[in-house]
């Protein structure tokens, strides 16, 4: 026990011993520290941040070139608004026209006959009691042979409501991520496919038989657009016309690996966002953007003014009206 008072009380010695003597100086490191920051937060602050001082200017318009098919050839340049042609991605809105159109091209008319629809006497087949087997009623129950469906499907209406607006500001969406991807290509009036002359006289005499017909034209369909990078491999092609075109809607139906041709009013959200990109004239741009901007316009309703007075059987011109 004494030894360890002992021991003890040395330490406690030495420790005082240490702490009277004089700071030694520590030599400093010069070494530059290494930064722990990830890459997001490199930049400097004031690059992030702008001067309360400084005006933001949105943008407004965006330019749209306009091409010939099938040279691609710049031919003029076009300003549309960017609540047109440059709206931010809304996947939900997107989201909630696609299933609206879904659920409204849905047909509803599968049904199945009931028993009281199937054909033939509704009289009891055999007695109740007696026979020695299982009861049963007529003919037309759903436990026998040609019997009534139960609980089976009936026309109905699958279809949904979307306010026009929401709708509306979906079909520009889809416009607009095209057009920020680069994959919105705009061409003049008239976009059709030019076919070879040497072909179209020799199918015009016929001396080539449909299937040499559509192995040309797949072939020919496939090397033009597999040029352009807008064939299969590259997702293929969406041609959106004014009208029927004959030569680019029939290739499109020989050669639909490669892409589909429509016209204005068969096209849909769905249609806008299935393919790799998409042609389309120029005018039907400006018809597809005049028709689904309703979330743009105001409409108020102003009442009919009123020019006539009606007591009992009478009628009087009202004075605002009424001639001088």
């Amino acid at each position: 026990m004494a030894g360890k008072g002992m021991r003890s009380l040395s330490e406690a010695m030495r420790g005082l011993s240490l702490a009277a003597q004089t700071c030694r100086t520590v030599p400093v490191r010069t070494a530059p520290l290494i930064s722990r920051r990830s890459m997001a937060t490199e930049a400097p602050v004031s690059n992030i941040t702008r001067s309360v001082t400084e005006q933001w200017h949105p943008i407004t318009t965006v330019p749209v070139t306009i091409h010939s098919f099938p040279s691609l050839e710049p031919r003029s340049l076009e300003t549309y608004s960017a609540k047109h042609l440059y709206l931010p991605l809304r996947r939900d809105i997107l989201h909630l026209a696609v299933v609206y159109e879904g659920d409204n091209t849905r047909q509803g008319t599968a049904q199945a006959k009931t028993r009281w629809e199937v054909a033939g006497s509704h009289r009891k087949v055999r007695p109740q009691k007696g026979s020695g087997k299982a009861r049963v009623g007529s003919k037309q129950s759903p436990l026998q042979r040609g019997g009534g469906k139960a609980h089976g499907p009936r026309n109905r209406d699958f279809g949904t409501k979307l306010n026009r607006k929401v709708y509306d500001l979906a079909w520009r969406t889809a416009l607009s991520y095209r057009y920020r991807r680069g994959e919105l290509i705009v061409t003049e009036d008239g976009l059709d496919l030019p076919l070879p002359e040497d072909f179209l006289q020799q199918a015009q005499a016929g001396l080539l038989t449909r299937e040499l017909e559509d192995a040309f034209i797949q072939k020919y369909v496939g090397e033009i657009l597999g040029a352009m990078q807008w064939g299969k491999a590259h997702g293929r092609t969406t041609f959106i016309t004014g009208e029927e075109r004959m030569n680019l809607f029939t290739a499109m139906e020989v050669a639909g690996e490669n892409g589909t041709a429509l016209e204005l009013e068969d096209v849909d959200v769905k249609d806008l966002l299935e393919t790799g990109r998409i042609v389309i004239e120029k005018s039907v741009l400006k018809e597809m953007i005049r028709e689904h901007r309703s979330d743009l316009v105001t409409t108020i309703a102003v009442p009919a003014k009123k020019k006539e007075i009606t007591l009992g059987s009478l009628v009087y011109p009202y004075p605002k009206y009424a001639e001088n």
